[in-house]
Parts: C-alpha cells; structure tokens; sequence
C-alpha cells in the first residue's frame, strides 16, 4: 500500500509540473499580461529593484516562452531587460518599429502617464518575422521605473 501511495504521488507531481509548464507555454491574453505587469509593479515597490530583478531574470512566473519583465528609469534606459541582460543602461528612446513609429518614446510616455497600452510592429525572435506586438506598461508609484511587457498578436 505504500508504494501504491509513493507512485500516486510520483505521478500527480509529473502531471502538476507538466501542467505548470504548459499553462507558461500559452500565449497570454492582453488582461493576463496587464495583471502580471502590475503585479511585477507591485514587487518592485514591495522589495526594491535588486530583488525583482533576479526574480524577472529567472525562468517562472515573471519569464517564460516569450514573455519577459522588461524595466526602464524615468529617462528611459533599461534597468532590467531579461532577453539581453548586457543592455542595461542603454536608452530606449531611439526605438522605432518597422512603420518609423517612435516606440521607445511611446513606452515611456505611457509610463510616465501612470500606465496604458502601447502597440507596434516588432521582429517576433520565435517566428523571426515582423509581428503586431502590444505592450502594457506601468509606472512604480512613487519609485524611478517603469515596467512593462508585451506580447504578439
């Protein structure tokens, strides 16, 4: 009867694992990459920008399949940026996407209005094409950074 009771659990844990990482591996719905974007908000006023860093930089609920936390200062220069974690402290502000839309300038805007969407068109690294891509962004009360993420359409 044990190892009855050992095997049960052995495979629920396979099955909850698989479940987790499939339920990741799901393109996100707009409201859910607005909910993980405040909440990421929320962790950066709650502990300061060293701690949520290394939780946005890891592989989880903050990064997977091609979902990532992206943070920038009020001037606009990334403080976290997960894909390319050797751009921090470079500007965003020269961003503009396949149309000439200005959309470094345009997160930041967003952000330093409190928050908001913002939509463009940028290489999707998955599919290596020029996809829709909207953004929600979000400014840390009373903190120096702006959060954001996005995802293609």
């Amino acid at each position: 009867m044990r190892l009855l009771r050992i095997a049960v659990v052995a495979v629920l844990s396979v099955f909850t694992a698989t479940s987790v990482a499939h339920a990741q591996a799901k393109n996100p719905t707009q409201d859910e990459i607005k909910a993980l974007v405040v909440k990421a908000a929320d962790l950066v006023a709650a502990k300061g920008i060293d701690e949520a860093s290394k939780a946005f930089q890891t592989e989880g609920e903050f990064k997977y399949g091609e979902v990532y936390i992206n943070v920038i200062d009020t001037q606009g220069n990334w403080v976290v940026f997960p894909p390319k974690p050797e751009n921090k402290g470079k500007s965003i502000l020269n961003f503009v996407d396949e149309d000439g839309k200005e959309l470094g300038k345009d997160i930041l805007n967003a952000g330093l209005k409190g928050e908001g969407w913002t939509e463009y068109r940028w290489k999707n690294p998955a599919s290596n094409t020029i996809r829709p891509k909207i953004t929600y962004v979000k400014h840390v009360p009373g903190k120096d950074f702006i959060v954001y993420s996005g995802i293609y359409k």
